[in-house]
């Protein structure tokens, strides 16, 4: 066990750019149940720093890997009692990589339905088969004529019972399995056609009617709009391999033939490459197929997943508005824009509808009633979701704005994405048992605002709308991705244990939900907690559950100042040694940049905690409970441009990036409409990922490129220099969805229209 342990850890390491020993020491130290954020946190001398990236892929790999070990063991076991496991296929079954290879070997061996090949053998053929090949002079129809019987009435009969055998034979040889697998990975192109008469129904998929690309290039955001048009019907799909070669011989049957000795003219091997032909054709080519389109569909999630929790990242990590009173404003235009009023702390002080819009028309009514209501609660921002009647609502506010004496609150559109998700929750049933689902919606608006991660921790993650098929992929994948973004965002942050609420504890390291529903009830019974240690206090929180979530929990102005800080109880020992060497009281040290500077870390590390640990609590010290999240900031809208008729080329604005995929960034400039800045647009030089310029959540100043206004489209640019369109080989390019849903639209999915290849096209006319 020991032994395979180490082997595993010395693949794990290769994956993650680590040392071995490092592996080993996650693994151990994940094996004991600690979490990805306290391991990547407050163990960095025993992973010699593995941070959670690393450390996710860790987990990741070493899951993989188990399970191939385990198939590994029933392999061997099943191979073993039929008693043919030879000691050159045991070591070639230990020695294999992937799943992949190891079921290619097992192949032969694998119990399985009663084939054709069987059936054959049943009727006696299998010595024809034998004999073929073993005589390649013989004339096969005369090998045949002594196998006729009862069973098999001629020779022809005979001939397709043999060849049934050979078949597989060739379709079960591992070596041979591998290097097809390889060649058609290499070059299998991927073709899309149209179903025919499905042309009007499919407009969408316009783009994939006709066409084809290499299998090994199809980048994830192509591959899914295509499977979504093969699924809903629209789109066959085919692989084709080596079309363009002319010869007789096809280089996949040439490659079975060479695995089996099959050359020259004589009558055996003529009967031999018809059947490796035929194989090829009827089993072979279709298996890899599918295989291949697996392979592409797993590629694709991937990719995707990859996407949407690094958007999802980036929307948890934005940046907090802080403490400051908070009307939030859910916009309807029939129904109404519901409007709730939030203190600093987000407890929930107003509620309201107004109606603004037809078929009342009560503009002045609105507006008063919004001012009052501003007055009475010193509200500091207003909220304004970004859905259905958001630009109407935030002219309303800005006239009524105008109107009143400074300090006036500021303005910002906040996206509503699964508001109406955590409307119907039992989240939401739970905080406002009383209160009418349809204002739920505001108050979450408003309180997202003041803290981001906080309120869309309450929201199943793949409702935030911030993926491109995000209802296409594999969806318990997506959640395992999904979940450890928002585990170590929260992390990352830090939580009030005062005022969190149970959905935000739950994120934190070691609890889940049941404890944190206890924590909150031990804090409404008791009071608030004093210091950390009290938590011990919790029922069913022990020490082991302690030691992994009290670092990431904070107690302000509690009893013991250091647990208002990321540094973990058991270091408070030597953050005290680090103090005493000021001379200095810790709340008077804590801030103090200029003393904690002159300090020697090394001068601290003792035998438990090495220089890593040192060099955190000193960085703490200096800036306790610091967030990592940036400063607030919103994007100014322009006047007068509130719909994408009032677009013109050329025109300079600001907006904020809402999503961002593999070939660009969308961005909301206050239009109901996001536009598209493509990948070839973000900068004034090349960029290979749109991440290494955007995030969901910046603020940019955007050119306008191009507008569509009867398709909805609009194109931006973010560069200086005035260029040129998106390349050629962006065709194809899929649009996800293209703002986070509104209310009613939580889980509608974009991504069948093909934006970027639509610019170019008008880009190219122009």
């Amino acid at each position: 066990m020991a032994s395979l342990t180490q082997d595993i850890a010395n693949r794990i390491a290769l994956d993650i750019g680590a040392k071995p020993q490092q592996a080993v020491a996650a693994i151990a130290l994940l094996d004991e149940g600690a979490t990805v954020p306290f391991v990547a946190r407050y163990r960095k001398e025993v992973t010699g720093g593995l941070d959670d990236t690393q450390l996710r892929l860790l987990a990741e790999r070493l899951g993989y890997l188990r399970e191939l070990e385990a198939r590994r063991d029933t392999v061997l076991g099943s191979i073993r009692d039929q008693g043919k496991l030879t000691p050159e296929l045991e070591a070639s079954i230990l020695k294999a990589p992937t799943k992949a290879e190891l079921e290619d070997l097992y192949l032969p061996y694998k119990p399985k339905r009663r084939t054709k090949a069987e059936i054959a053998r049943e009727k006696g053929l299998g010595p024809l088969a034998e004999a073929i090949f073993a005589d390649r002079a013989a004339d096969p129809l005369t090998l045949a004529q002594s196998y006729i019987s009862e069973a098999v009435p001629d020779t022809k009969a005979a001939l397709e019972g043999a060849r049934d055998i050979v078949a597989e034979r060739f379709s079960e040889q591992a070596e041979l399995l591998g290097r097809l697998r390889a060649h058609m990975k290499e070059r299998a192109v991927l073709r899309s056609r149209v179903v025919a008469g499905k042309e009007q129904e499919g407009a969408k998929f316009s783009d994939y009617f006709d066409h084809a690309e290499k299998w090994a290039n199809v980048p994830s955001h192509r591959a899914l709009a295509m499977l979504r048009g093969r699924n809903e019907e629209i789109l066959s799909l085919d692989l084709e391999v080596d079309a363009d070669d002319t010869s007789t011989v096809k280089p996949a049957v040439r490659m079975i033939a060479a695995a089996f000795s099959i050359a020259g003219t004589l009558p055996g091997d003529k009967w031999l490459l018809d059947a490796a032909s035929w194989t090829w054709r009827i089993k072979l080519s279709l298996s890899l197929s599918l295989a291949l389109m697996s392979d592409l569909r797993e590629r694709a999630d991937e990719e995707a997943i990859r996407v949407f929790a690094r958007n999802l990242k980036d929307l948890l990590l934005a940046a907090p508005a802080g403490t400051r009173p908070t009307m939030g404003l859910d916009p309807g235009i029939r129904t109404g824009v519901k409007v709730a009023v939030v203190d600093g702390t987000g407890k929930l002080v107003a509620t309201t509808t107004v109606y603004p819009f037809p078929p009342r028309n009560d503009v002045a009514g609105t507006q008063a009633e919004l001012a009052k209501l501003i007055r009475a609660h010193g509200v500091d921002l207003i909220a304004i979701g970004n859905g259905t009647g958001s630009r109407e609502t935030e002219k309303l506010v800005a006239d009524m704005l105008a109107q009143l004496p400074a300090p006036k609150p500021t303005k910002v559109i906040v996206s509503e994405a699964g508001a109406s998700v955590y409307s119907a929750s039992e989240t939401a049933a739970a905080e406002f048992p009383g209160l009418d689902v349809s204002l739920r919606g505001a108050v979450s608006i408003a309180r997202r605002l003041q803290d981001p991660l906080a309120e869309l921790v309450k929201i199943e993650p793949k409702s935030i709308g911030v993926g491109q098929y995000q209802h296409d992929v594999d969806q318990h994948r997506l959640a395992q991705m999904l979940d450890s973004v928002v585990e170590d965002a929260v992390n990352a942050v830090g939580v009030d244990l005062n005022t969190a609420s149970a959905p935000l504890l739950s994120r934190v390291s070691g609890l889940g939900t049941a404890l944190a529903e206890a924590i909150v009830a031990h804090r409404d019974a008791n009071g608030p907690f004093k210091s950390r240690r009290q938590l011990l206090d919790v029922a069913r929180l022990g020490q082991r559950t302690f030691e992994q979530s009290a670092g990431f929990l904070r107690i302000r102005d509690g009893a013991e100042p250091l647990d208002a800080s990321a540094v973990h109880p058991e270091a408070y020992g030597v953050a005290r040694k680090i103090v005493s060497a000021c001379g200095r009281d810790v709340r008077a040290l804590m801030g103090d940049s200029a003393a904690l500077k002159t300090l020697d870390p090394r001068v601290f590390v003792d035998e438990r905690f090495g220089l890593p640990t040192v060099k955190d609590i000193l960085s703490e010290l200096e800036k306790p409970g610091r967030d990592p999240r940036p400063a607030f900031r919103t994007a100014s809208f322009a006047e007068g441009i509130d719909d994408i008729k009032h677009l013109k080329p050329g025109m300079l604005l600001e907006g904020t990036v809402t999503n961002v995929a593999a070939f660009g960034a969308f961005v909301d400039i206050g239009v109901h409409q996001d536009g598209l800045v493509h990948v070839s647009q973000l900068a004034d030089k090349f960029v290979k990922d749109p991440h290494e310029v955007v995030k969901a959540g910046d603020v940019v100043k955007v050119r306008v490129v191009e507008v569509d206004v009867p398709r909805k489209r609009i194109g931006l640019s973010m560069r200086k220099d005035g260029e040129a369109p998106p390349p050629r080989e962006s065709r194809g390019a899929a649009r996800p969805n293209t703002r986070p849903p509104s209310r009613g639209d939580d889980k509608k999915d974009g991504g069948n229209n093909a934006f970027a290849a639509a610019l170019n096209a008008a880009m190219r006319k122009k």
